[in-house]
């Protein structure tokens, strides 16, 4: 099952680290990451969100990290999956680690 990350990176200058402490979580339960973290640096925010809208979109659910209210582009794409229908695995560090990938097929 592939996830999408999601979270606050421009202006964050540990975005990286915080995106991959996430990302190898969330390979542990068992799930594909999709990480636009991984993206190439220096990019315009336009550019960042045509790639990454597909990525969402692809995805068979997206998690969100604590400061996405911060991001622009995260505030677009927590939208643009519920307008699409991919399901929201809300990021609780308590609650998340006990979920499977498989559990999110059932629900």
């Amino acid at each position: 099952m592939t996830i999408y990350l999601a979270g606050k990176i421009s202006g964050d200058p540990e975005y990286r680290a915080k995106f991959e402490d996430a990302a190898q979580m969330l390979r542990g339960m068992g799930f594909q990451v999709l990480n636009p973290a991984e993206l190439p640096q220096g990019w315009k925010p336009k550019d960042y969100m045509r790639v990454c809208l597909p990525m969402l979109l692809a995805a068979d659910c997206a998690t969100f990290l604590p400061d996405w209210t911060d991001s622009r582009g995260a505030r677009i794409e927590r939208a643009l999956a519920k307008y699409c229908g991919v399901p929201i695995l809300e990021w609780d560090e308590d609650e998340l680690g006990r979920f499977e990938a498989e559990d999110l097929l059932d629900g």
